[in-house]
């Protein structure tokens, strides 16, 4: 019997039936296969006419409907405007579709569709035709409850979904007017009608302590609750490593391991060791990191892995984590804290004094951690050998000095190499009581925070070489080398500044190390080293190993964090399994595939690829959820700071104004281009400026310039500012044949004084330059 939530068939169902069917089929033919009923013929045959009118079916003269090329249609999830447009974000990695306002009625943010291109918009950019939505992503959606004209309305908290949901149920809650709720939508939008849900949850008021977390665990779809079968298997194991954990493990327990983290880390799960060794004529180290065994404790395809392959990784948020694993393993029986036996995973390797690996070996073991030590307690003992802290230490100092020693050969090899490494200003964020900002702090790298670095790097390479040497697949971090296009406008926007980017066509690592060497001295630094950034890719985890473009190296993979990191885990079983002469196949839950014969019938090769595309899925799911969280706060810290002026620096410049981060907060805001002054504001896409058409005044990133907050919005997580004046002292009013501020104006000019200039300016105006694309677009 033909099962489906609607009396007329859809698309789909229509279109595996002649998929299937070996013949010529007539409407009543396709009809009678899924038992449509006389009373449901009329809007059966509308459905057909509709399908042929989009090009999915064609009737022959016949009256037998066969399926079109299916190449004529691009499928791809849509990705929404907070003003009410949108994209197709093509699945084959083309260029972005527009979706107009009238199409997205009919759909929602995430949705999963199948179109075609009808036309270009008045912008000539390709205007896609939704012919059908495939998958509905949104099951459930945040937002807050309003009363409007006598109906209940939920407003979703993400703006990037342009439909108000109708209330046709209460459920068992009773919510108040302005609360945050959690809607299960029962019917979906059409062109001509609003998405329908019922009350599931009540979040609380938009005040409370934490409501932010609960906002973005629910919105990104991060998993945040143990099932209870999950809890009953955390519960039922040790509270310590037994004698039968010991079988098969190297001894290690009387080495002095230190792990050495941050003061406001949450898990432990590396451990390190140093002691120098005397090879012949030549000195060098032996090193060992220390893993968590993780996989000792969760095996391959039971309820604990299930639960830690959904999650992907750990969320941090402020004063929050949504760890990968429960408790139990995660701050206790995996954890390394000190005096307590564990077991590890440990890459034992040797590093002569050119920082090369000489030679290395992966071997199970226990380890008993000595001191647990932060990286602000480290820096201080290597800095003074004599100081109060080192005495407190003392037992510890010549390991610490054998660690900094080995780090300084490793850097050194990092330099020779080429690896890329930017200037970064880290911050982090100290809450109150209620859960809300105190104050936004600068994080402050020293040389104990690039010495675990260095270690780890160095373990995470030989996991990739053990893997490589082996022919055994496994989940590679690779980060591909910038894409041409990328390639030609950072080329184009170097020359206009007098800049090089060695390599041609194909710069490795070394050639972008070696500018931003050059530029690390120049006003303009932070800028460049921007615009470098923008022009690499996003790394990511596949089995196709391609390198890692930033760090030059040729493998490398993530094996340093299980407890945090499921590829980590997926790295340690392909170890393990070589260990024993093994082959490591990994269990891919039922989940990711379609049906249960598939998940049968995949290949080894097809698994990994699965694994590769989750787990990255996974990873920019923490990251926005994480991002999304600490907006919401600085949103939230700056609502009482109305009117204040501020000095800040351009971070970012858009096609629609330019983004300001604030001094002392670093908190981003956006100055609109309307807040610009009276011109007509260009965006140059190869520069990364806006520019005055008549007044040629710049803005660019790097530029100071002072600024008052305007307006925020918790909503749309946006801070307004109103540009006050300029700071930097470069010139403003440049013409393009000469280098003489035009119309006499002087380089301190402000914009209170621009009018004396171009009076006859009324309207504020945006004109774009290059090829707009969503990602471009706020």
């Amino acid at each position: 019997m033909r099962k489906y939530p609607y009396p007329i068939p859809s698309r789909k169902e229509i279109r595996n039936v002649l998929c299937t069917t070996h013949q010529l089929l007539t409407g009543n033919d396709i009809a009678e296969m899924l038992e449509v009923k006389r009373q449901e013929r009329e809007g059966f045959v509308k459905r057909l006419n509709a399908m042929e009118r989009d090009s999915q079916l064609r009737l022959d003269k016949l009256g037998y409907y066969h399926l079109t090329d299916p190449s004529s249609f691009i499928t791809g999830r849509v990705q929404g405007h907070r003003d009410g447009y949108g994209f197709l974000i093509r699945d084959d990695a083309g260029a972005d579709l527009f979706l107009s306002h009238a199409e997205m009625r009919k759909v929602m943010h995430n949705d999963q569709v199948l179109a075609r291109v009808m036309s270009h918009d008045r912008r000539g950019r390709p205007e896609a035709y939704i012919v059908e939505i495939t998958e509905r992503r949104n099951k459930r959606i945040i937002g807050q409850l309003l009363y409007e004209n006598s109906v209940w309305v939920v407003s979703p908290e993400d703006k990037r979904i342009g439909h108000n949901i109708l209330v046709t149920q209460m459920g068992t809650v009773k919510p108040r007017v302005g609360q945050v709720v959690s809607i299960e939508l029962t019917d979906f939008p059409k062109r001509y009608s609003h998405p329908v849900g019922k009350i599931s949850e009540v979040l609380g008021d938009i005040n409370d302590p934490g409501i932010e977390i609960e906002i973005a665990v629910r919105k990104y779809g991060v998993p945040y609750q143990f099932s209870d079968a999950v809890l009953a298997q955390a519960a039922e194991l040790p509270d310590q490593i037994s004698a039968s954990d010991l079988r098969h493990r190297v001894d290690l327990r009387n080495m002095p391991f230190v792990t050495i983290d941050g003061e406001d880390s949450r898990d432990f799960d590396d451990s390190v060791y140093c002691e120098p060794i005397h090879n012949g004529q030549q000195n060098g180290f032996r090193l060992l990191v220390a893993i968590a065994d993780v996989s000792h404790y969760v095996a391959d395809g039971d309820t604990l892995d299930c639960e830690a392959f959904k999650r992907g990784t750990t969320v941090y948020f402020p004063r929050r984590v949504i760890p990968m694993l429960p408790e139990k393993l995660s701050n206790n029986l995996c954890s390394l804290n000190p005096n307590v036996d564990r077991c590890t995973l440990v890459c034992d390797i040797e590093i002569n004094s050119r920082g090369h690996i000489q030679r290395y070996k992966f071997y199970p073991a226990a380890i008993h951690s000595v001191a647990q030590l932060t990286y602000t307690e480290v820096s201080a003992i290597l800095s003074n050998p004599k100081g109060h802290g080192s005495a407190s230490r003392s037992k510890l100092l010549l390991h610490l000095q054998h660690l900094h020693a080995v780090f300084k050969i490793l850097l050194q090899a990092r330099e020779n190499r080429g690896a890329i490494e930017f200037d970064t200003n880290e911050t982090y964020i100290v809450c109150n009581a209620q859960g809300k900002i105190k104050q936004i702090l600068r994080r402050q790298r020293n040389d104990a925070h690039k010495l675990i670095e260095e270690c780890m790097l160095v373990a995470n390479v030989c996991a990739a070489d053990f893997l490589k040497r082996n022919k055994h697949p496994g989940l590679y971090r690779i980060h591909a080398s910038p894409i041409k296009e990328k390639l030609a406008s950072l080329r184009t926007f170097l020359r206009s500044l007098g800049l090089k980017l060695g390599g041609g066509d194909k710069p490795n690592a070394n050639d972008y190390a070696a500018l931003i060497k050059e530029v690390r001295i120049r006003p303009d630094a932070t800028m460049l080293q921007t615009m470098l950034l923008r022009s690499m890719q996003q790394a990511a985890y596949s089995p196709d190993n391609i390198g890692h473009f930033g760090l030059s190296y040729d493998a490398y993979v993530h094996f340093t964090s299980p407890i945090r990191r499921y590829p980590d885990l997926l790295i340690h079983r392909a170890i393990h399994a070589i260990l024993a002469g093994k082959k490591y196949q990994p269990h891919l839950p039922i989940l990711c595939y379609d049906n249960e014969k598939e998940a049968r019938t995949r290949s080894c090769t097809a698994t990994w690829h699965a694994l590769g595309l989750h787990c990255s899925a996974n990873e920019r799911r923490a990251d926005e959820a994480s991002r999304d969280v600490e907006t919401w706060l600085k949103c939230y810290f700056m609502k009482d700071k109305l009117g204040e002026e501020y000095g800040g620096i351009i971070s970012s410049v858009t096609p629609f104004g330019i983004f300001v981060q604030l001094d002392s907060l670093f908190i981003d805001g956006l100055v609109h281009v309307t807040e610009l002054g009276p011109d007509y504001f260009q965006y140059d896409e190869i520069k990364n400026e806006l520019r005055g058409e008549h007044s040629g005044i710049r803005y660019s990133l790097s530029m100071h310039i002072r600024v008052q907050v305007s307006r925020v919005n918790l909503d749309t997580r946006k801070i307004d500012l109103r540009l006050i004046r300029e700071v930097s002292k470069q010139p403003k009013f440049l013409s393009d044949s000469c280098n003489k501020p035009i119309n006499g104006a002087s380089e301190s000019v402000t914009h209170r004084e621009i009018t004396t200039f171009i009076p006859s300016m009324h309207r504020k105006k945006v004109c774009y330059v290059g090829k707009i694309t969503s990602k471009s677009i706020c």
